[in-house]
Formats: C-alpha cells, structure tokens, sequence
C-alpha cells in the first residue's frame, strides 16, 4: 500500500516528521533574528491586516522561500539516498499539498481577522453609537469577497492535484499486485482487492489525508489566535478564573469527544472487516456459478447469503448506538462556546466582532482537535480497507521466503 508509492515508507515518514519538526522549530526560532539580520522588519503590526496584504507581508515572502528550500533539499536527499519511481508525486506532490492546505487555512486567519470591524461597525450602525457609512461596510464587503475568491481559487486547484496524486497512488498500486498477480490469484477476493479495495483506500485516503493535514495546520495556525482572544474571556462557567480558558476549554472539550466516541465505536472496524469477508464470499461464489452449473446452488447462496445478513444486522445495532452518541456530542458542540461566554457576554466586555472572532476560532481549533470525532465513521471503514489489503500482502511475503525475481515496478 505504501512501498509501492513512497520510497521505503518507515524511514521515509520518519525522517519527514523529523525535518517537518526541525523546519518549524528552525523558523519560529531562528527565521526572525536572521531576516532582522540582513535588513528586513519581520516585526508584526499590532493591529490583524485585513484583505490580501495579509499574503504577501515580509513574513509570509520569506515562508515561501524558506519552504521552497527545505522541500528540495529533502527532496534532493531522497532523490539521491533511494530513488524511488514515484518519486516527484510522493515527495514533491506531498509538500505541494502541505503548502496548499497550510496556504488555504492562513485565509482562513484571514478571514476571521475580518470579522471584527465589520460586524463591529454592523454593531454601531444598528445601535447609533457611531456613524458608519455605507461606503465602509461596501468596503469591507468587497474585502470579503477578493479573500473568498482566494480561497475558492485555493481550494479549486488543491482539489484537482489532490485528485491526480491519488489516482497516481491507486496506479501504483494496482500495478504493484498485478506483478504479483500469479502468487495472489488464488486468494479469496483477489480481484475486488486489487480492483475495489485499491480505489477505496485511495478514495478515502484523498479525504482523510487532506483533512488530517488541515486539522494540524489549523492548529498551528488559530491556536495561538484564540490564545490572545483569551485575554476578553476571564470568567468560564464552573470552574471560574483559569488560565488561558478559550483553549482550555476547546481542549478538554475535544478530548471528551474524542475518547468518548472512541470508546463507543471500539467494535464497529472489526465488524466493517467481517463485512467485507462475507460479502466477498457472496459475490465469489456467484462469479464461479457465471461459468460452472453445479457452483451457486441456492442452498449454498442461502447460506453465504445468511451470514451477510446477521452481519449487516449486528452491524445495524451497534451502528444506532454509535450515531446517538455521535449526534448527541455534535448537537452539543454546537452551544458549548456559547455557554463558556454567557458570563463574558452578560458582563459586557466584549463587542459583536470579537464575539464572532472567538466563536470562529474556538470552533476553527475545536474541530481540528475533534477530527476523530467527525472522521470516525470514515476511518472505520479505511481500517476494514486496510486489514483486508494488508492480509492480501501477507501472501506476497510468504511467497518471497523462497528465491523470487523482483518485479519490474520495483527495479524503476
């Protein structure tokens, strides 16, 4: 599943999360005393830029060039310490997609640094307390609109690449077991797994890996957002005065969710894995029966077809009290940011703006942190997916204990 796209997979991740750690620890520490160094003001403003300047700051200008640098020279590296066939997708696809999703959650920092003068001067205009002019909501409006046409942009050509780096992956795949085809063609499935299992894995890994990265860079981006928001917010419900309440309050919030409905679903990934087991026998045996009469006989179809009935029966059950859970905690979610805040709105402290930046941030870090929560259903199923691929493997490694030519996907 892996091997066949990225170049020798546990060293490969290894080595990425350690220089994606050492990269980031090297430009939050390092990157303002060197660029203050050569005659650059790397200073932030106190006030949040609003509008497109926020893209092209001396900030931003040199992240573009620090991460352009340190994707090649991991690039370069593992160009020249494994080479691998698929390389120029799954190295340099794979940092593309980091920048985009990164890229495409700064306008979202962006946007919500919008939101507190215009829904403050909304706030004066229908208390009277200042005059605003139409011309300044117009403006801000049309601001809105050049950063949502940025993201549309964004999100667009995100999506078109993310969809060919998958499919590039799918083809490696494909082509991966077909060289083992002669070794595998007696498994039960072979066909569906290298056909069906292989375009699911791919199709699921498009969502779930696009949102695994957005979940982190939304962390590293908003948290520190909701951080200073924190300041407006003394007093949280219960538990009163505490330190930093907003992100507090988020984190233990996700957690609870997280566990809670992880606890709640432990069965549902191994029920998805016998699903699949006993819908493949179903089909299996209907295929024999297109070719050969004494196959798919009706007492054996009403017995392969009895057990993907209790199958889908147990599975039914245990998915009902999944999904009042699941519903139970989202429904909740919804008013919980307010209820941290009904003793900070009562109290007056803060504006219509800032209310509407808090909520978007809580809700922006919240969610990153509850992505689990909201992907569980998904992640069951690409468990299944894996369980299944990685038994149909198995068979390729006890096959390899004897003398075995290494095939031509292999040796490009």
């Amino acid at each position: 599943m892996f091997k066949c796209f990225f170049p020798r997979p546990l060293l490969f991740f290894t080595s990425g999360t350690i220089w994606i750690s050492l990269c980031t620890i090297i430009w939050f520490t390092l990157a303002k005393s060197f660029v203050e160094y050569i005659g650059f003001d790397f200073s932030k403003s106190e006030e949040p830029i609003i509008g497109l300047r926020y893209f092209i700051t001396t900030e931003f200008i040199f992240f573009y060039i620090y991460y352009a640098l340190s994707t090649l020279f991991f690039f370069y590296f593992w160009h020249k310490f494994s080479s691998h066939k698929w390389q120029y997708w799954s190295i340099l696809g794979s940092s593309f997609i980091l920048f985009t999703t990164y890229f495409n959650v700064q306008v979202m920092v962006a946007i919500n640094n919008w939101r507190r003068p215009f829904f403050d001067s909304v706030q004066n205009a229908l208390t009277g307390q200042e005059t605003v002019l139409a011309s300044d909501l117009y403006q801000l409006i049309f601001i809105f609109a050049e950063i949502a046409f940025l993201s549309l942009t964004v999100f667009v050509i995100t999506r078109f690449f993310v969809s060919h780096y998958i499919f590039r992956w799918r083809t490696a795949m494909n082509f991966y077991y077909t060289e083992y085809w002669k070794k595998l063609r007696h498994v039960e499935g072979a066909a569906q797994r290298v056909q069906e299992d292989t375009m699911r894995f791919a199709s699921i890994m498009e969502g779930l890996g696009v949102s695994i990265v957005d979940s982190i860079m939304t962390l590293i981006a908003f948290l520190p957002v909701l951080l200073t928001l924190s300041e407006y917010v003394n007093i949280v419900p219960i538990f009163g005065e505490i330190s930093a309440p907003l992100v507090n309050a988020a984190i233990f919030w996700s957690l609870f969710g997280t566990v809670f409905l992880a606890i709640v679903g432990i069965k549902l990934p191994g029920l998805e894995f016998r699903n699949q087991k006993v819908e493949a026998s179903l089909r299996k045996e209907l295929v024999y029966g297109e070719d050969n009469a004494d196959r798919a006989n009706p007492a054996t179809i009403y017995e392969l077809f009895d057990n993907v009935r209790k199958n889908y029966f147990r599975l039914y059950f245990h998915y009902l009290y999944f999904n009042i859970a699941r519903s139970f905690y989202i429904q909740a979610d919804n008013i919980f940011s307010y209820l941290i805040l009904i003793p900070t709105i009562v109290a007056g402290k803060i504006t219509f703006g800032i209310l509407q930046q808090i909520l978007t941030a809580f809700s922006q870090v919240s969610n990153s942190f509850q992505y689990i929560v909201n992907a569980w259903p998904t992640i069951i199923e690409l468990i299944s997916i894996f369980k299944r691929l990685h038994t149909f493997e198995q068979q390729i490694k006890i096959d390899n204990s004897a003398s075995v030519e290494i095939p031509k996907i292999l040796q490009d």
